[in-house]
């Protein structure tokens, strides 16, 4: 069941990590002969007139996009951050949800397996898959930059980590909303729908002090992007606040799929 569950997911997995991994190689291909002296001093300009809370939302009033990691840390992680969030909003929801889509949950129960051994197999595939993708960019991002840039090599591996937090956290969120579902188009656009929700109050949390509570309603705040430009570390509090929201939701899968009722 293992392998047969890598194997249906495989090519989904290398869309989405394909495509992340492709937005990369342009600007490391490009960034370099895009931003020489003239565009880089018009671009600062252009960024002059932004308002400060704009700048904010995207990091760039604690760092420059003067160099492809530059870019990775403002405009590109949060590429990554929709991305990768995305992609694991998906695969959540449908993961153990498509066997009774599919109807084929009938023949897995009549198998000599507990709804145990079904569950752990597919969500172990999920995390497999989604921090593969992440494993697969960070490589990739770190010859690349070897290549084209000089960087602060461990801020861009706690960077680099930063999405997977996040992404785990919706990742079990999706998987336990979608045991409440028998059918994968009704549960796959609201997680969806939570993500981009989610990642919109954490953008606006960004913005403004007066609406800085916003970011406790979200999980990308478990980025902590900004405090690993700043500071080079994740805070203790974030990895906790993540530990107990992913173990919690993958409990709560675990449980209520366990007591739920086929059609």
């Amino acid at each position: 069941m293992f392998k047969r569950e890598l194997k249906q997911n495989f090519k989904s997995f290398l869309l989405w990590t394909g495509s992340l991994i492709f937005l990369c190689f342009l600007v490391l291909l490009l960034y370099k002969s895009i931003i020489n002296g003239s565009n880089l001093e018009n671009i600062n300009d252009v960024l002059k007139s932004f308002p400060p809370d704009v700048l904010k939302m995207f990091n760039l009033d604690i760092s420059g996009i003067d160099s492809a990691y530059g870019w990775l840390k403002t405009e590109g992680i949060v590429f990554i951050f929709i991305v990768s969030g995305m992609y694991s909003a998906i695969l959540g929801s449908t993961i153990v949800l498509k066997e009774e889509d599919e109807k084929t949950i009938e023949y897995l129960y009549s198998l000599p397996v507990s709804r145990n051994f079904i569950f752990f197999k597919k969500y172990f595939v999920g995390i497999i898959y989604i921090s593969g993708m992440l494993i697969m960019l960070t490589m990739f991002n770190f010859f690349g930059l070897i290549l084209n840039d000089n960087f602060d090599i461990g801020q861009f591996f706690a960077l680099s980590l930063s999405p997977a937090l996040p992404s785990l956290v919706i990742y079990s969120l999706s998987m336990f909303l979608s045991t409440f579902f028998h059918k994968t188009k009704k549960i796959m656009p609201l997680c969806m729908g939570i993500t981009f929700v989610s990642y919109f109050l954490y953008a606006v949390s960004q913005m403004n002090e007066k609406v800085e509570f916003f970011k406790y309603f979200s999980v990308f705040s478990l980025s902590d992007s900004r405090n690993i430009i700043q500071n080079n570390s994740f805070s203790l509090y974030v990895i906790v606040i993540f530990v107990l929201l992913f173990g919690g939701f993958s409990y709560l899968s675990l449980y209520h799929y366990n007591k739920k009722e086929l059609l």
